[in-house]
């Protein structure tokens, strides 16, 4: 018998919820249903910037299989299913006329999770920026933001009535400073003066749809940040330093943002000079008050001083056991981070756990994966999380990434997060032992 996870859910609070997650680009296939171009669309067209030189024009076939891969969710025993929106499918130049195919099918994916007892918790962007508006500067220019803002307000009227939370944004880290700073994911820039714009013009995103959400009634509102507690690489003053850096610029910048509407100084050292005029206007909009907030945490980073302009630093080794990502398996360090952020940050706000899961060397024989790794991980993270809620932390939830394997963006198909593995030729899906081990636990057989 596989592994089992050795918890069921009477070792987490009363309305403890769990859930799993998918995003759009990466599973529905953009090439369906009159959906717009993306930046995704024209970064992957672009030689050499994706792995495996794929794209997400098909990918798992989630439009048109939906309803099976809800099927495996609910079969699961998950109470939610977190889900995003793609902007360009529903509205393919970014603002005016929408595609109300693409509408007809959020009803019908909503409609879908609703039929089958699951709570639709739904993010407007896990990073598919149309590629009109991209054409126009995308999240470097301030008008992304209003674009945006128009955006939710269309989804708000379509499906207020029936979505259970609402996140404007995912990680928002990822959307400027990965994609126009290192230049790893679209738009593929490497210009820190559209990094400060875009980081900048995200959190002003999130603010104004915030606004633009409740103005149509839409409640349960937040937002997804992405977390890497940041440790020194060794005990220099330098590697010392150098982690002080990248925390500002990776953990402090968005969350220091939204909840004290303040940027970090060390962040402002190398970002402020290219920051929009009057932006110190912004904070106000961009700290609009959360009803909870989403933390998306799967490793650490361990950090050196590196020659160079700003921020002058670079990876040291991990240590210990990796995911086929290359990333340090650190369950403890959740504890650390919840607890950092409910004492530092968040009060009682409610936190949930949004995305958390591993990529590994998945390999199907006799018909499934024995992945007893990703067993042991989602285990030990489990338990952190157990541990954050013993501390007090307010935490309200815990969401696995992901469903399925899917298009893992610059990576293309050979990163496998999945529960659920996919042929990608014939598109089958088959549970793996993870999916086993979780659908036990949920349903109160512990280990």
């Amino acid at each position: 018998m596989s592994p089992r996870i050795p918890l069921n859910r009477s070792d987490f609070p009363p309305g403890f919820v769990f859930g799993t997650a998918t995003s759009a680009y990466q599973v529905e296939g953009s090439g369906f249903g009159q959906a717009g171009s993306s930046h995704w669309d024209s970064f992957a067209a672009t030689p050499g910037t994706v792995a495996d030189g794929s794209d997400g024009a098909r990918a798992c076939d989630h439009y048109h299989r939906f309803a099976g891969d809800l099927d495996l969710v609910a079969a699961a025993g998950f109470d939610l299913y977190r889900f995003s929106t793609s902007w360009a499918r529903v509205m393919p130049r970014g603002t005016g006329a929408p595609n109300e195919a693409g509408l007809d099918f959020y009803d019908r994916l909503v409609d879908a999770m609703l039929a089958r007892g699951l709570t639709p918790a739904l993010t407007l962007y896990h990073w598919e920026l149309p590629s009109a508006l991209a054409d126009r500067g995308g999240w470097a220019n301030r008008e992304t933001a209003h674009a945006f803002a128009g955006f939710a307000a269309l989804m708000a009227r379509r499906l207020g009535d029936r979505v259970w939370s609402w996140a404007t944004i995912n990680e928002p880290w990822c959307v400027s400073w990965l994609s126009h700073f290192e230049g790893h994911h679209a738009p593929g820039l490497r210009d820190i003066r559209a990094t400060a714009r875009a980081m900048h013009h995200v959190g002003l995103a999130h603010g104004l749809a915030m606004d633009a959400l409740r103005a149509e009634g839409a409640a349960n509102l937040g937002v997804v940040l992405n977390f890497e507690p940041a440790l020194p690489g060794d005990d220099s003053p330098a590697s010392h330093a150098a982690a002080a850096r990248h925390d500002a610029i990776y953990n402090r910048f968005f969350v220091q943002a939204m909840t004290q509407g303040r940027y970090p100084p060390d962040a402002l050292e190398g970002l402020g000079p290219h920051l929009p005029p009057g932006w110190q206007a912004d904070l106000a909009t961009i700290s609009r008050p959360l009803d909870w907030l989403g933390v998306n945490y799967y490793t650490l980073k361990r950090l050196r001083a590196a020659p160079g302009p700003w921020p002058g630093l670079c990876a040291a080794p991990a240590q210990g056991a990796t995911t086929d990502m290359g990333w340090e398996i650190a369950p403890q360090a959740l504890t650390g981070l919840l607890t950092w952020l409910a004492r530092g940050y968040t009060g009682a706000l409610p936190l949930y756990v949004t995305e958390n899961g591993m990529a590994a060397r998945d390999v199907m024989r006799a018909g499934g994966v024995q992945d007893e790794d990703r067993i042991a991980y989602l285990a030990a993270h489990l338990q952190a999380a157990r541990a954050a809620i013993a501390a007090g932390v307010p935490l309200r939830g815990y969401v696995i990434w992901s469903l399925m394997d899917n298009f893992e963006w610059a990576f293309g198909y050979d990163k496998r997060f999945g529960l659920v593995h996919v042929d990608f030729n014939s598109l089958q899906r088959t549970p793996k032992a993870s999916y086993h081990a979780v659908t036990r636990m949920l349903k109160g057989a512990a280990g």
